[in-house]
């Protein structure tokens, strides 16, 4: 009986190094396909509007971070999330922008970060007004029950921009002003349906805090 038991062991952990090994293997191939991705992409060249934008940015004295992509590229990147649709043709991506002056690089980009996600928490607002304003015109919500979410959606624009938690920026660059402290320039891109998503459950919660229970009827008015 023991050899048995230590035959399937032994069975057990050929099969897991087996499956081990060929993770690792499918780890490996896919490693090499992004790194061959990534070498086409940087050796491709930039569209003839984001090289003419970074001229100009360049001009006015912008600089891109030592490692970061050329500025050209990270353009590149920026006009390409622009102008990605999903499937009921709406921008995939909410496009922000932001710039701060520090004494030091880091926070002023740290500042520029906050202040774009806030840009970002202001139009995913107007956004859900707007829809919230609609369904009043269509009768599908009273206006007393539509004035108190836009209220709740109004105040919650520091929750909204918390709720989106960490961002990356799309765009980075600097450029040293004339007492030397750094001006940093930021772009953001939030994907559209996760910031609509962020910002309802923020809503939500604070009616339910209110006790209101107009929370019920949220996912249906939103329509997300």
């Amino acid at each position: 009986m023991k050899k048995i038991a230590i035959l399937v062991m032994a069975m057990v952990v050929t099969m897991v190094g087996a499956v081990g090994a060929q993770t690792q293997k499918e780890i490996r191939k896919e490693r090499r396909q992004v790194e061959k991705m990534t070498t086409k992409e940087l050796n491709s060249k930039a569209t003839k509007s984001a090289r003419k934008e970074a001229k100009r940015l360049k001009k006015q004295g912008w600089l891109v971070a030592p490692g970061a992509l050329p500025m050209d590229k990270q353009l590149d990147r920026v006009y390409l999330m622009q102008y990605e649709y999903d499937e009921n043709l709406y921008p995939k991506y909410i496009m922000a922008e932001a710039m701060s002056i520090g004494e030091n690089y880091d926070g002023a980009k740290t500042q520029a970060l906050e202040l774009a996600k806030q840009n970002l928490a202001g139009q995913v607002q107007t956004e859900i007004t707007a829809i919230i304003e609609n369904t009043v015109a269509n009768k599908q919500l009273a206006a007393n029950e539509a004035a108190t979410i836009t209220e709740t959606v109004l105040a919650s624009k520091n929750l909204i921009s918390q709720a989106l938690g960490r961002v990356m920026p799309v765009m980075e660059c600097y450029r040293v002003v004339k007492n030397g402290n750094k001006e940093v320039l930021v772009r953001l891109a939030y994907n559209s349906d996760m910031a609509r998503e962020a910002a309802k459950n923020v809503v939500r919660a604070e009616l339910e805090k209110k006790g209101e229970k107009l929370h019920e009827q949220l996912d249906e008015v939103l329509g997300f």
